[in-house]
Protein backbone atom coordinates (compact mmCIF):
# COMPACT_ATOMS: atom_id res chain seq x y z
CA UNK A 1 0.00 0.00 0.00
CA UNK A 2 1.01 3.39 -0.70
CA UNK A 3 0.02 7.20 0.24
CA UNK A 4 -0.22 9.38 -3.50
CA UNK A 5 0.21 13.22 -2.81
CA UNK A 6 -0.19 15.74 -5.65
CA UNK A 7 1.53 19.34 -5.29
CA UNK A 8 0.64 22.17 -7.52
CA UNK A 9 0.17 19.53 -10.15
CA UNK A 10 -0.40 21.30 -13.84
CA UNK A 11 -0.57 20.08 -17.06
CA UNK A 12 -0.63 21.92 -20.50
CA UNK A 13 0.08 21.30 -24.14
CA UNK A 14 0.80 24.28 -25.08
CA UNK A 15 0.79 27.82 -23.86
CA UNK A 16 -2.97 28.33 -23.97
CA UNK A 17 -4.80 27.45 -20.37
CA UNK A 18 -3.73 24.50 -18.73
CA UNK A 19 -5.68 21.34 -18.46
CA UNK A 20 -4.31 20.56 -14.99
CA UNK A 21 -3.70 23.37 -13.04
CA UNK A 22 -2.26 23.34 -9.71
CA UNK A 23 -3.89 20.97 -8.17
CA UNK A 24 -2.88 20.00 -4.53
CA UNK A 25 -4.70 16.42 -2.90
CA UNK A 26 -3.36 14.31 -0.51
CA UNK A 27 -4.44 10.48 -0.46
CA UNK A 28 -4.41 8.46 2.43
CA UNK A 29 -2.65 4.98 2.29
CA UNK A 30 -5.12 2.72 1.89
CA UNK A 31 -8.16 5.00 1.37
CA UNK A 32 -10.71 4.96 -1.56
CA UNK A 33 -11.10 7.67 -3.40
CA UNK A 34 -13.04 8.51 -6.62
CA UNK A 35 -12.77 11.82 -8.97
CA UNK A 36 -15.40 12.97 -10.61
CA UNK A 37 -16.66 15.24 -12.82
CA UNK A 38 -18.05 16.68 -16.17
CA UNK A 39 -16.03 15.16 -19.63
CA UNK A 40 -13.30 16.97 -20.39
CA UNK A 41 -13.26 18.35 -16.63
CA UNK A 42 -9.12 16.48 -16.60
CA UNK A 43 -10.35 13.60 -14.38
CA UNK A 44 -8.62 10.83 -16.68
CA UNK A 45 -5.95 13.49 -17.32
CA UNK A 46 -4.85 13.27 -13.69
CA UNK A 47 -4.83 9.38 -13.24
CA UNK A 48 -2.68 9.20 -16.10
CA UNK A 49 -0.07 11.26 -14.84
CA UNK A 50 -0.52 9.62 -11.78
CA UNK A 51 0.24 6.50 -13.70
CA UNK A 52 3.13 8.28 -15.73
CA UNK A 53 1.28 7.67 -18.84
CA UNK A 54 1.20 11.28 -19.08
CA UNK A 55 4.09 14.37 -18.08
CA UNK A 56 3.51 16.81 -15.63
CA UNK A 57 4.16 20.10 -16.64
CA UNK A 58 4.83 21.51 -13.06
CA UNK A 59 4.21 20.84 -9.14
CA UNK A 60 5.39 17.36 -7.86
CA UNK A 61 3.78 14.16 -7.00
CA UNK A 62 4.52 11.75 -4.60
CA UNK A 63 4.09 8.00 -4.17
CA UNK A 64 4.52 6.56 -0.80
CA UNK A 65 7.80 8.90 0.60
CA UNK A 66 9.39 9.49 -3.02
CA UNK A 67 8.75 11.86 -5.72
CA UNK A 68 7.94 10.49 -8.56
CA UNK A 69 7.65 12.94 -11.27
CA UNK A 70 10.59 10.78 -13.24
CA UNK A 71 10.27 7.36 -12.08
CA UNK A 72 8.94 5.15 -14.86
CA UNK A 73 5.35 3.28 -14.93
CA UNK A 74 6.61 0.13 -14.60
CA UNK A 75 8.47 1.37 -11.51
CA UNK A 76 5.48 3.42 -9.95
CA UNK A 77 4.27 0.31 -8.15
CA UNK A 78 0.76 0.98 -9.61
CA UNK A 79 -1.66 -1.04 -11.30
CA UNK A 80 -4.20 0.24 -13.93
CA UNK A 81 -7.24 -0.92 -15.17
CA UNK A 82 -8.69 0.36 -17.95
CA UNK A 83 -12.30 1.15 -19.64
CA UNK A 84 -11.91 -1.77 -22.20
CA UNK A 85 -10.61 -4.81 -20.41
CA UNK A 86 -7.80 -5.04 -23.10
CA UNK A 87 -7.89 -9.19 -22.92
CA UNK A 88 -5.71 -10.98 -25.10
CA UNK A 89 -8.41 -13.18 -27.24
CA UNK A 90 -5.88 -15.75 -27.98
CA UNK A 91 -4.76 -16.90 -24.29
CA UNK A 92 -7.30 -18.32 -21.16
CA UNK A 93 -8.12 -16.17 -18.28
CA UNK A 94 -4.77 -17.50 -16.20
CA UNK A 95 -3.11 -16.61 -18.58
CA UNK A 96 -4.01 -12.99 -19.33
CA UNK A 97 -3.86 -13.01 -15.51
CA UNK A 98 -0.37 -14.78 -15.35
CA UNK A 99 1.01 -12.99 -18.69
CA UNK A 100 2.31 -9.59 -16.32
CA UNK A 101 4.20 -11.95 -13.89
CA UNK A 102 5.69 -14.10 -16.77
CA UNK A 103 7.63 -10.94 -17.93
CA UNK A 104 8.52 -9.89 -14.49
CA UNK A 105 10.30 -13.26 -14.57
CA UNK A 106 7.68 -14.74 -12.35
CA UNK A 107 7.11 -18.99 -12.41
CA UNK A 108 6.15 -22.01 -11.23
CA UNK A 109 4.72 -22.45 -8.26
CA UNK A 110 4.61 -18.81 -7.36
CA UNK A 111 3.01 -17.63 -10.59
CA UNK A 112 0.30 -20.32 -10.03
CA UNK A 113 -0.38 -19.18 -6.18
CA UNK A 114 -0.15 -15.39 -6.87
CA UNK A 115 -2.94 -16.30 -10.09
CA UNK A 116 -4.85 -18.41 -7.62
CA UNK A 117 -5.03 -16.19 -5.30
CA UNK A 118 -6.35 -13.05 -6.95
CA UNK A 119 -8.66 -15.51 -9.12
CA UNK A 120 -10.27 -16.95 -5.34
CA UNK A 121 -10.34 -12.89 -4.25
CA UNK A 122 -12.58 -12.18 -7.49
CA UNK A 123 -14.57 -15.38 -7.64
CA UNK A 124 -13.28 -16.32 -10.87
CA UNK A 125 -11.86 -19.62 -10.49
CA UNK A 126 -13.36 -21.74 -12.31
CA UNK A 127 -13.59 -20.11 -15.02
CA UNK A 128 -9.49 -20.08 -15.30
CA UNK A 129 -9.56 -21.98 -18.55
CA UNK A 130 -11.98 -20.35 -20.58
CA UNK A 131 -11.04 -17.52 -23.05
CA UNK A 132 -12.48 -13.86 -23.27
CA UNK A 133 -15.04 -14.89 -25.79
CA UNK A 134 -16.81 -17.25 -23.70
CA UNK A 135 -17.01 -14.74 -20.73
CA UNK A 136 -19.87 -12.17 -20.03
CA UNK A 137 -19.15 -8.96 -19.33
CA UNK A 138 -18.62 -8.46 -15.64
CA UNK A 139 -16.57 -11.44 -16.21
CA UNK A 140 -14.22 -9.81 -18.40
CA UNK A 141 -13.89 -6.85 -15.88
CA UNK A 142 -13.12 -9.37 -12.89
CA UNK A 143 -10.24 -10.57 -15.24
CA UNK A 144 -8.84 -7.21 -16.05
CA UNK A 145 -8.97 -6.29 -12.26
CA UNK A 146 -7.25 -9.67 -11.58
CA UNK A 147 -4.31 -9.04 -13.73
CA UNK A 148 -4.06 -5.39 -11.91
CA UNK A 149 -4.45 -8.00 -8.43
CA UNK A 150 -1.63 -10.18 -9.31
CA UNK A 151 0.85 -7.49 -9.47
CA UNK A 152 0.16 -6.72 -5.66
CA UNK A 153 0.49 -3.19 -6.53
CA UNK A 154 0.91 -0.56 -3.89
CA UNK A 155 -1.93 1.42 -5.56
CA UNK A 156 -4.86 0.61 -8.13
CA UNK A 157 -5.86 3.10 -10.68
CA UNK A 158 -9.59 2.53 -12.13
CA UNK A 159 -10.37 4.47 -15.24
CA UNK A 160 -14.15 4.20 -15.68
CA UNK A 161 -14.14 0.53 -15.71
CA UNK A 162 -17.64 -0.04 -15.36
CA UNK A 163 -19.02 2.09 -18.46
CA UNK A 164 -19.41 -0.41 -20.66
CA UNK A 165 -21.42 -2.76 -18.53
CA UNK A 166 -25.27 -2.64 -18.27
CA UNK A 167 -27.15 -1.16 -15.14
CA UNK A 168 -27.95 -4.32 -13.30
CA UNK A 169 -23.98 -5.26 -13.95
CA UNK A 170 -22.59 -1.77 -12.99
CA UNK A 171 -24.73 -2.49 -9.40
CA UNK A 172 -23.14 -5.89 -9.09
CA UNK A 173 -19.57 -4.85 -9.47
CA UNK A 174 -20.16 -1.56 -7.23
CA UNK A 175 -20.45 -4.06 -4.69
CA UNK A 176 -17.63 -6.19 -5.83
CA UNK A 177 -15.34 -3.36 -5.78
CA UNK A 178 -16.09 -2.32 -2.32
CA UNK A 179 -15.73 -5.56 -0.97
CA UNK A 180 -12.47 -5.74 -3.03
CA UNK A 181 -10.97 -2.84 -1.21
CA UNK A 182 -12.21 -3.97 2.51
CA UNK A 183 -10.56 -7.28 1.63
CA UNK A 184 -7.06 -5.92 -0.05
CA UNK A 185 -6.86 -2.76 2.27
CA UNK A 186 -4.99 -1.18 -0.70
CA UNK A 187 -4.98 2.31 -1.82
CA UNK A 188 -7.55 2.83 -4.90
CA UNK A 189 -7.67 5.80 -7.36
CA UNK A 190 -11.54 5.85 -8.86
CA UNK A 191 -12.32 7.94 -11.95
CA UNK A 192 -15.65 7.85 -13.35
CA UNK A 193 -18.77 10.75 -14.95
CA UNK A 194 -20.93 8.74 -12.73
CA UNK A 195 -22.02 10.47 -9.76
CA UNK A 196 -23.85 7.60 -8.56
CA UNK A 197 -20.43 5.14 -8.80
CA UNK A 198 -18.82 7.88 -6.48
CA UNK A 199 -21.47 8.20 -4.06
CA UNK A 200 -21.22 4.59 -3.30
CA UNK A 201 -17.61 3.60 -4.05
CA UNK A 202 -15.69 6.82 -2.73
CA UNK A 203 -14.56 6.95 1.23
CA UNK A 204 -14.00 10.19 -0.40
CA UNK A 205 -14.80 12.06 -3.21
CA UNK A 206 -12.72 14.57 -5.93
CA UNK A 207 -15.31 16.91 -7.20
CA UNK A 208 -13.30 18.57 -11.08
CA UNK A 209 -14.58 20.86 -13.11
CA UNK A 210 -12.41 23.08 -16.13
CA UNK A 211 -9.10 21.43 -14.90
CA UNK A 212 -9.32 22.15 -11.01
CA UNK A 213 -10.36 20.92 -8.16
CA UNK A 214 -13.81 22.48 -6.66
CA UNK A 215 -14.19 20.47 -3.32
CA UNK A 216 -13.22 17.09 -1.76
CA UNK A 217 -14.88 15.38 0.78
CA UNK A 218 -17.20 11.94 1.87
CA UNK A 219 -20.18 11.72 -0.05
CA UNK A 220 -22.04 13.04 2.71
CA UNK A 221 -20.34 16.50 3.41
CA UNK A 222 -20.03 16.88 -0.73
CA UNK A 223 -24.20 16.43 -0.54
CA UNK A 224 -25.10 18.25 2.18
CA UNK A 225 -22.86 20.88 2.58
CA UNK A 226 -21.40 21.62 -1.00
CA UNK A 227 -18.99 24.63 -1.46
CA UNK A 228 -20.27 26.22 -4.51
CA UNK A 229 -23.04 26.43 -7.06
CA UNK A 230 -21.25 23.57 -9.61
CA UNK A 231 -20.77 21.02 -6.53
CA UNK A 232 -24.70 20.89 -5.13
CA UNK A 233 -25.85 21.01 -9.11
CA UNK A 234 -23.32 18.46 -9.96
CA UNK A 235 -24.11 15.97 -7.09
CA UNK A 236 -27.61 14.71 -6.81
CA UNK A 237 -30.35 13.19 -8.87
CA UNK A 238 -32.47 14.86 -10.08
CA UNK A 239 -30.14 18.23 -9.31
CA UNK A 240 -30.47 20.59 -6.81
CA UNK A 241 -33.14 23.76 -7.10
CA UNK A 242 -31.77 26.71 -7.68
CA UNK A 243 -33.88 30.62 -7.58
CA UNK A 244 -32.68 33.85 -8.11
CA UNK A 245 -32.95 36.59 -5.60
CA UNK A 246 -31.74 39.04 -3.23
CA UNK A 247 -30.66 39.07 0.40
CA UNK A 248 -33.51 40.95 1.82
CA UNK A 249 -32.32 40.65 5.52
CA UNK A 250 -29.59 38.89 7.99
CA UNK A 251 -29.30 38.00 11.36
CA UNK A 252 -27.15 35.91 13.38
CA UNK A 253 -27.40 32.51 12.12
CA UNK A 254 -30.29 33.74 9.17
CA UNK A 255 -30.66 35.02 6.02
CA UNK A 256 -33.69 36.18 4.57
CA UNK A 257 -34.34 35.86 0.96
CA UNK A 258 -36.75 38.35 -1.37
CA UNK A 259 -36.94 35.15 -4.38
CA UNK A 260 -37.96 36.56 -8.02
CA UNK A 261 -41.75 35.77 -7.27
CA UNK A 262 -41.56 37.74 -4.18
CA UNK A 263 -41.86 35.74 -1.48
CA UNK A 264 -39.72 35.92 2.00
CA UNK A 265 -37.66 32.67 2.99
CA UNK A 266 -35.41 32.06 5.87
CA UNK A 267 -32.29 30.43 5.33
CA UNK A 268 -29.99 29.15 8.54
CA UNK A 269 -26.43 30.51 7.08
CA UNK A 270 -23.88 33.05 8.12
CA UNK A 271 -24.70 36.00 5.94
CA UNK A 272 -23.12 38.35 7.91
CA UNK A 273 -20.69 39.75 5.17
CA UNK A 274 -23.57 40.05 2.27
CA UNK A 275 -24.63 43.61 1.45
CA UNK A 276 -28.26 43.39 1.40
CA UNK A 277 -29.98 43.93 -1.85
CA UNK A 278 -26.69 41.90 -3.08
CA UNK A 279 -27.82 38.85 -5.60
CA UNK A 280 -28.35 35.70 -4.20
CA UNK A 281 -29.36 31.79 -5.14
CA UNK A 282 -30.93 29.86 -2.54
CA UNK A 283 -30.40 26.46 -3.28
CA UNK A 284 -32.61 23.14 -2.33
CA UNK A 285 -33.17 19.90 -2.93
CA UNK A 286 -36.30 17.97 -3.92
CA UNK A 287 -36.28 15.53 -1.26
CA UNK A 288 -36.48 18.93 1.38
CA UNK A 289 -39.22 20.26 -0.20
CA UNK A 290 -42.57 20.05 1.71
CA UNK A 291 -46.20 19.92 0.17
CA UNK A 292 -48.41 22.09 2.40
CA UNK A 293 -51.38 24.63 2.50
CA UNK A 294 -49.14 27.94 2.74
CA UNK A 295 -48.15 29.19 5.26
CA UNK A 296 -44.67 31.34 6.65
CA UNK A 297 -40.95 29.96 4.28
CA UNK A 298 -43.31 28.51 1.38
CA UNK A 299 -43.88 28.97 -2.19
CA UNK A 300 -46.47 28.48 -4.38
CA UNK A 301 -46.30 26.48 -7.22
CA UNK A 302 -47.83 25.03 -10.46
CA UNK A 303 -47.07 21.46 -11.17
CA UNK A 304 -46.31 21.45 -15.16
CA UNK A 305 -44.97 17.12 -15.47
CA UNK A 306 -44.68 14.64 -13.10
CA UNK A 307 -42.51 11.21 -13.75
CA UNK A 308 -43.56 7.95 -11.61
CA UNK A 309 -40.23 5.75 -10.35
CA UNK A 310 -41.90 3.08 -8.57
CA UNK A 311 -40.49 4.22 -5.26
CA UNK A 312 -41.06 7.27 -5.57
CA UNK A 313 -42.66 10.36 -7.97
CA UNK A 314 -40.57 13.11 -9.10
CA UNK A 315 -42.99 15.99 -9.94
CA UNK A 316 -41.29 19.55 -11.51
CA UNK A 317 -43.04 22.84 -10.87
CA UNK A 318 -43.11 26.09 -12.07
CA UNK A 319 -42.37 29.30 -9.84
CA UNK A 320 -43.60 32.44 -11.01
CA UNK A 321 -40.33 34.51 -11.90
CA UNK A 322 -38.07 31.44 -11.98
CA UNK A 323 -36.93 30.54 -15.44
CA UNK A 324 -36.34 26.84 -14.04
CA UNK A 325 -38.70 24.04 -13.29
CA UNK A 326 -38.13 23.17 -9.50
CA UNK A 327 -38.52 18.82 -8.57
CA UNK A 328 -40.27 17.66 -5.67
CA UNK A 329 -39.93 13.94 -4.50
CA UNK A 330 -42.84 12.73 -3.03
CA UNK A 331 -42.91 9.04 -1.43
CA UNK A 332 -44.33 6.21 -3.42
CA UNK A 333 -47.28 6.44 -1.23
CA UNK A 334 -48.06 9.91 -1.39
CA UNK A 335 -51.00 10.79 -4.14
CA UNK A 336 -49.30 11.90 -7.60
CA UNK A 337 -49.54 15.59 -8.74
CA UNK A 338 -51.28 16.15 -11.27
CA UNK A 339 -50.13 18.65 -13.80
CA UNK A 340 -51.98 21.45 -13.84
CA UNK A 341 -52.01 21.30 -9.73
CA UNK A 342 -51.45 24.09 -7.82
CA UNK A 343 -49.18 23.56 -4.61
CA UNK A 344 -47.19 25.47 -2.03
CA UNK A 345 -44.10 23.97 -0.91
CA UNK A 346 -42.17 25.01 2.49
CA UNK A 347 -38.73 25.76 2.43
CA UNK A 348 -36.87 24.35 5.94
CA UNK A 349 -34.08 26.74 6.72
CA UNK A 350 -32.10 23.94 8.05
CA UNK A 351 -32.58 22.49 4.17
CA UNK A 352 -32.09 25.62 2.27
CA UNK A 353 -28.56 26.43 1.09
CA UNK A 354 -27.49 29.91 -0.04
CA UNK A 355 -24.78 31.26 -3.05
CA UNK A 356 -23.24 34.66 -3.71
CA UNK A 357 -23.20 36.48 -7.01
CA UNK A 358 -19.44 34.18 -7.41
CA UNK A 359 -21.20 30.62 -6.60
CA UNK A 360 -19.88 30.40 -3.17
CA UNK A 361 -21.74 28.87 -0.65
CA UNK A 362 -22.44 30.78 2.49
CA UNK A 363 -21.64 29.08 5.82
CA UNK A 364 -24.08 26.54 6.72
CA UNK A 365 -25.09 24.90 9.88
CA UNK A 366 -23.99 21.47 8.93
CA UNK A 367 -20.76 22.54 7.68
CA UNK A 368 -17.88 23.17 9.63
CA UNK A 369 -14.57 24.91 7.65
CA UNK A 370 -11.48 22.61 7.88
CA UNK A 371 -8.87 24.20 5.18
CA UNK A 372 -10.37 24.52 2.30
CA UNK A 373 -12.71 21.50 2.65
CA UNK A 374 -16.08 20.77 4.14
CA UNK A 375 -16.98 18.23 6.47
CA UNK A 376 -20.27 17.82 7.73
CA UNK A 377 -21.12 17.23 11.56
Amino acid sequence: MASVELKGVAKHYDKQRPVIHGADLAIRDGEFIVFVGPSGCGKSTLLRMIAGLEDISAGELYIGARLANDIAPARRGLAMVFQSYALYPHMTVFENMAFALRLAGIKGEQLEQAVGRAAAILQITDLLERRPKELSGGQRQRVAIGRAIVRQPGVFLFDEPLSNLDASLRVQMRVELSRLHRELKSTMIYVTHDQVEAMTLGERIVVLNAGGIEQVGTPHALYNAPTNLFVAGFLGAPKMNFIAGQLAGALDGTATVRLAGGALIEVACEAAQAALGAPVTLGIRAEHMVLQAGGANSIALEVRHAEYLGDQTIAYASLAGAPELLAIRQASDSAPLAPGSRIHAYLPPQRCHLFDAAGKAFLHPLTIEVGNQATVV
